[in-house]
C-alpha cells in the first residue's frame, strides 16, 4: 500500500469549464464568504465573554495566522493553479493520503459553514417574520430538539435549496448575485461606521483587556471563525482567465479588506456600547438600538439576513468544486466528476453538496460547529504551510511572475506555531468531536478511496 503516492499536475491541460474569471471577482468571492457571521454575530459574543473591548487585538492576532497561511495558499495558488485549492496542492508534494486527509477536512470545513450560516439566516428570518406578527409552527423552527418541540429547520432548509440552485449555474452568474450582495454589505457596514462613530464613548474602552491576554488569545481562537472562506477564492482556479496572478492577488486582498472592517467595526462596537451588554446575537444593530436609531438598527439587520447568503453562495461553490476535484481523483464516487452540458459546472457535484447541507442545516442545532468548523481549518492550513515548505524544497523557488512567500521557512514555521496555539485554546469536546470526524474520514479513504483512486490505473 503507498499511501505517498503522488499526483503530477498538468499545467497545460484544458478544462471544460469556463475561464472567465478576473481579480475582481476573486476578491469579491474573497469577501462574500469571509465577511458574515463573524462580523454580524461572532463580535457581541466574543467581546462580551471572551476578550472584552481588547476584541479587536484577538482580531489582529486572528488575521495575523490567517495572512502567513494566506501566504503560503498564495505561492501554491500561482504555482499549482488548478481546481481543489490545498487538497490538489498537498497531493503533488505529500502524496494521496495527505491529500485526502486535507480534502477531508476542507469537506467538514465548507459543510459546517454553509449550515450553520444557513441556520443563522433562519433565525434572523425567523426573527424579522415574527416581528410582523406572523410565525411558523414550532416543529419547523429549529433542528431536531424533541425537547424544544422543534424537528426541521424549514427556513434553512430552503435557504440552501435556493443557494444550491444559484450555483448550479454558470459560475458568472452565480458570483453576480454574490458581488451584488458585497455591494449591500459594505453598504450596512459604511452605514454602521459613520453613524455609530459619532456615538463613541472612550471610557467604554476601559479596561481595554479585562479578561487578560488570554481572554485575547480566546477571543483569537473564537473569532478565526470571522476570516474562513479566504480559501474559498482557491477553489475557484480553472475558472480564472489568468490563474498565476489572478488567485494570488484574490486571496491577499480578500483577507487584507476583511481584516480592516472587523478591526473598525469593532472598536466602534466596543465604543458605544459597554462590552458587558454584548452578548446578543445581532450585535451591530443592537448597538445602533442602544443608542436610540432603531430605524438604522433595523436596515442593519435586513442588510445582514440579505448579505449572509454571500456567505452560503461562496462557500456552497467551493464545496462542489472540491467535490468534483477529490472525486475526479477517484477518492469519492465519479458521478460526481460529470460537467453540466449547458451552464460547464459541475451540477451533480453542486447537488451532492447541497443535499448534505441541507441535512445538517435542517435537523443539526450546530452548537459546537463554529468551533469544530475552526479547528479542522487550522489543522488544514498547518498542513499547507507544511506543504509549502516540501515545495521548495522540491521544485526550488517561485520563477518570475509567479507569487514567492517572503522569508521561507521563517515565516511557514510561524504560521504553523500559531495555529497550534489557537487550536490549544479550543474546549476539550472539540477535540474530541475532531477525533471522531477524522476516524470517519480515514474509514472513508481506506473503505473506498485508496481502492478507487485514479492512481491504481496511472502505475
Amino acid at each position: 500500500m503507498d499511501l505517498f503516492r503522488k499526483k503530477e499536475i498538468n499545467l497545460n491541460h484544458t478544462s471544460e469549464m469556463k475561464k472567465e474569471l478576473k481579480t475582481s471577482d476573486l476578491i469579491m468571492l474573497g469577501i462574500g464568504a469571509i465577511i458574515g457571521t463573524g462580523i454580524f454575530v461572532v463580535t457581541g459574543v466574543a467581546a462580551n465573554q471572551n476578550a472584552g473591548p481588547a476584541l479587536s487585538l484577538s482580531f489582529v492576532l486572528a488575521a495575523i495566522v490567517v495572512i502567513l497561511s494566506g501566504l503560503s495558499f498564495a505561492e501554491f495558488a500561482s504555482r499549482v493553479p488548478v481546481i481543489g485549492g490545498p487538497y490538489a496542492y498537498l497531493y503533488v508534494v505529500f502524496g494521496e493520503f495527505a491529500a485526502w486527509l486535507t480534502g477531508w477536512l476542507l469537506i467538514g470545513e465548507f459543510l459546517l459553514a454553509v449550515s450553520s450560516v444557513a441556520s443563522g439566516w433562519s433565525g434572523y428570518v425567523q426573527g424579522f417574520i415574527e416581528s410582523l406578527g406572523f410565525g411558523l409552527p414550532t416543529a419547523l423552527t429549529g433542528g431536531y430538539n424533541p425537547a424544544n418541540g422543534t424537528y426541521i429547520d424549514l427556513i434553512a432548509v430552503l435557504v440552501v435549496i435556493f443557494v444550491t440552485y444559484v450555483v448550479s449555474l454558470e459560475a458568472k452568474k452565480a458570483l453576480r448575485l454574490n458581488n451584488m450582495m458585497v455591494y449591500v454589505k459594505f453598504g450596512i457596514i459604511a452605514l454602521f461606521i459613520i453613524v455609530g462613530i459619532f456615538f463613541v464613548k472612550p471610557e467604554n474602552w476601559q479596561p481595554f483587556t479585562p479578561f487578560g491576554f488570554e481572554g485575547v488569545l480566546d477571543g483569537a481562537a473564537l473569532v478565526f471563525f470571522a476570516f474562513l472562506g479566504f480559501d474559498a477564492v482557491a477553489m475557484a482556479a480553472e475558472e480564472v482567465k489568468n490563474p498565476q496572478k489572478d488567485v494570488p492577488r484574490g486571496i491577499i486582498g480578500s483577507i487584507l479588506i476583511a481584516t480592516v472592517l472587523y478591526i473598525i467595526v469593532t472598536l466602534i462596537l466596543t465604543g458605544i456600547v459597554p462590552y458587558t451588554e454584548l452578548g446578543v446575537n445581532d450585535p451591530v444593530a443592537f448597538a445602533m438600538r442602544y443608542v436610540g436609531h432603531g430605524t438604522v438598527g433595523a436596515i442593519i439587520a435586513v442588510g445582514a439576513i440579505l448579505t449572509l447568503l454571500t456567505v452560503t453562495i461562496s462557500m456552497m461553490y467551493s464545496l462542489a468544486r472540491l467535490l468534483f476535484a477529490v472525486s475526479k481523483d477517484g477518492l469519492l464516487p465519479q458521478f460526481m466528476t460529470e460537467i453540466d452540458k449547458k451552464h460547464r459546472t459541475p451540477k451533480k457535484a453542486t447537488y451532492a453538496a447541497g443535499i448534505a447541507a441541507l441535512f445538517f442545516a435542517g435537523f443539526f442545532p450546530l452548537n459546537i460547529l463554529a468551533e469544530l468548523t475552526n479547528i479542522m481549518a487550522l489543522a488544514y492550513l498547518m498542513l499547507v504551510s507544511l506543504g509549502l515548505l516540501k515545495l521548495r524544497k522540491m521544485f526550488g523557488k517561485p520563477k518570475a511572475g509567479e507569487f514567492k512567500v517572503p522569508l521561507v521557512p521563517i515565516l511557514p514555521i510561524i504560521s504553523i506555531l500559531s495555529c497550534l496555539v489557537l487550536m490549544s485554546r479550543l474546549q476539550a469536546v472539540t477535540w474530541l468531536v475532531f477525533a471522531i470526524t477524522m476516524v470517519i474520514g480515514l474509514v472513508i479513504y481506506f473503505g473506498y478511496g485508496y481502492k478507487h483512486s485514479k492512481m491504481n490505473t496511472e502505475k
